[in-house]
């Protein structure tokens, strides 16, 4: 029996003993919209880099540590909380994980002091991306291998639409009614999402690895030495995610300023042209599910390079800076979707495991993306930014080639 036959409630069981059968569309696009809404809480900052800076008396030079600071908490959550999805009850491991959510992003609202807002942002970065990261795994457990590609491409891009609408949508309303207010609302849209959740996510969707949870860690570590895919798939990641952290942490930074003075609704809406890209690439998980891993590899990588060329031209016009953000969310997208189309083929019942391992290259990429963005705009301004993203699209376009394998495609 398919599980695009059932109801609901009998999509419960189905989810656990037809791992053949088709995920339906809806089941899938649930996914993407709740990855969405999820990691959306770890990039509202970013657009608001300058009214945090402001609020808190910070300087320009150093207020990315906020940025840092939230994708050190996505580490912590890669590390210790996205493992526990292959040993206990995903379902209720992703409420619980929810509703701490929520009370995160009420303390961030909440903060009085630089400290508060740091501890807060550590806290919204573990528990956004635990949920983001722990949603992916549970949809790739579902899919058959023939199709996990396909799952795993719509719900990224729902990642990516959602990271990238949180900065229209942080930026619309802190013009409207401050910064305090983007975590607010944000805070009550986790709460709805629970209640969608709690109505329609399957029970289980795997049986659990019988591991204790110091051995559910240790397994983490063996994996990232034994597995040659994780590793390079992993190294590309941090390498593309310092890249895009580059460019959407420090754009805020010139565009506020003049000559542009851009509102934060205005710079936010940038986002929404990045959402472009994002949707073209979901595609890219189906070339893999066909085998055509290494060749999106190169040419997304090629892209990314180049996606520089023209947002350093963004002086010149702002079609310079729209092409620029496509093609770099495009080139970020297609390699995202490809890495773990392929990490989650490594080893079955591994998946929440094998995301936390891979997305730890991601954390640490954003993070040091963050920092160094806002140094180099201090430094040299633009140029300086765009000299150090194009710095690094190009070395991870130069680790591929050398790490690329002779012969399988689908191997590393």
């Amino acid at each position: 029996m398919s599980c695009q036959q059932v109801s609901t409630t009998s999509l419960n069981s189905c989810a656990e003993s037809d791992t053949d059968a088709s995920v339906p569309d809806w089941m899938v696009w649930l996914f993407a919209i709740a990855c969405g809404l999820s990691v959306a809480n770890v990039y509202y900052a970013q657009p608001l880099l300058d009214a945090l800076a402001a609020d808190f008396k910070l300087a320009t030079g150093v207020i990315g540590i906020v940025v840092t600071v939230t994708q050190l908490g996505s580490a912590v959550a890669l590390l210790l909380l996205v493992p526990l999805g292959d040993m206990l009850n995903r379902r209720r491991l992703l409420l619980v994980q929810l509703g701490a959510l929520a009370l995160a992003l009420l303390l961030v609202a909440a903060a009085a002091t630089p400290v508060y807002l740091l501890i807060g942002m550590l806290f919204v970065g573990m528990l956004g991306t635990a949920m983001t990261q722990g949603l992916i795994a549970y949809a790739a457990t579902i899919a058959a291998p023939t199709e996990r590609g396909r799952v795993v491409g719509t719900t990224q891009a729902g990642v990516l639409v959602g990271l990238l609408s949180a900065r229209v949508l942080a930026g619309a309303i802190a013009d409207l009614s401050g910064w305090r207010m983007v975590y607010m609302v944000s805070a009550g849209l986790m709460v709805m999402l629970a209640l969608v959740l709690l109505r329609v996510l399957p029970q289980r969707t795997s049986h659990p690895s019988g591991l204790s949870y110091p051995q559910l860690l240790a397994s983490m570590g063996q994996l990232m030495w034994r597995e040659r895919v994780l590793q390079v798939r992993g190294v590309i990641a941090l390498l593309m995610f310092a890249a895009l952290s580059i460019f959407w942490s420090a754009i805020v930074l010139p565009l506020s300023a003049a000559p542009y003075n851009y509102s934060k609704t205005t710079i936010g809406a940038l986002g929404l042209i990045g959402v472009l890209g994002a949707l073209a690439a979901s595609r890219t998980g189906r070339w893999a599910d066909q085998g055509w891993g290494q060749r999106t590899s190169a040419l997304a990588l090629i892209l990314l390079v180049m996606s520089w060329l023209p947002l350093a031209l963004m002086q010149h016009g702002w079609v310079f800076l729209v092409v620029g953000i496509i093609a770099l969310d495009l080139a970020g997208q297609a390699i995202h979707v490809t890495n773990q189309s392929m990490i989650f083929n490594v080893q079955e019942g591994s998946s929440s495991r094998l995301v936390g391992c891979y997305m730890l290259f991601y954390a640490a990429g954003s993070g040091l993306g963050a920092i160094a963005a806002t140094r180099a705009f201090a430094y040299g301004g633009w140029s300086a930014v765009c000299m150090l993203g194009a710095a690094v699209s190009g070395l991870a376009l130069l680790f591929w080639w050398f790490s690329r394998p002779s012969s399988t495609e689908n191997s590393a």
